[in-house]
């Protein structure tokens, strides 16, 4: 006689890159030893490949695809997963401020945390009067590459981060033209970009820096000297460090 089998409760959440309501479940038993492998090895890239695995297997709506997701819907998917999984209260310590030593122990409610978008974010770009860019946001894959592939030392880092640049164009255009770089060679794309004067770049860093992230800002007192300070916690790491 089979065993009988475990109801798995669904849960539903909005991407933050698209607002697509997405359905989810929690994670298993089975799913938690591949992430407790993963972090035991501190392996950055085993990891990410774990994280991505087991947001994979918990998305229950069909046509999502991981690989092309942003980075900070990845990060929101697994807070969520991973809050529905073991718990939404989390135990972190964190470095008082005021004095940069004492540590102090702090429970944070993951439904609590949210993806924050800095006002003036776009991805449409003007490089001149005639000519805009449109940006799309780096998907995991595209950012392990370029920033945590131990294995790949044929690029420099300006190469790497050209790279992923010249990867989130989506498109140039003016009001008579549209130059999709789909079309492009990944050369051509590299020297559009080179022709660039400094400022003209500086747009298209500003669309890097200001990206949407995971941000929370979190009241600590200091038992010792009893100074109140914000931190504020930003990026999946910082609620599991």
């Amino acid at each position: 006689m089979p065993l009988p089998k475990i109801a798995t409760p669904t849960y539903e959440l909005e991407l933050p890159s698209s607002g697509q309501t997405i359905k989810y479940r929690p994670f298993l038993v089975k799913e938690e030893k591949l992430l407790v492998i993963a972090l035991e090895s501190e392996d950055t890239k085993q990891i990410t490949n774990a994280i991505k695995a087991v947001i994979r297997a918990c998305i229950m709506t069909k046509g999502v695809k991981v690989e092309t997701l942003p980075t900070f819907d990845i990060e929101f998917l697994f807070l969520n997963i991973r809050g529905k999984s073991v718990g939404e209260d989390i135990e972190v310590k964190l470095i008082c401020p005021d004095d940069k030593k004492t540590e102090v122990p702090v429970t944070i409610n993951l439904d609590e945390i949210k993806v924050v978008k800095p006002e003036g974010h776009t991805n449409e770009i003007k490089i001149d009067d005639g000519l805009m860019m449109q940006l799309k946001y780096p998907s995991l894959n595209e950012f392990i590459k370029n920033n945590f592939d131990p294995n790949d030392k044929s690029q420099s880092p300006m190469d790497q981060s050209f790279d992923l640049i010249g990867s989130c164009i989506d498109k140039i255009y003016n009001e008579e033209e549209v130059w999709a770089t789909a079309d492009c060679t990944k050369k051509e794309v590299r020297e559009f970009l080179e022709s660039m004067n400094s400022t003209q770049f500086k747009k298209i860093e500003s669309f890097f820096e200001t990206m949407p992230k995971l941000s929370h800002t979190i009241k600590v007192t200091n038992p010792k000297t009893k100074v109140e300070s914000d931190i504020v916690l930003e990026g999946l790491a910082s609620f599991f460090a």
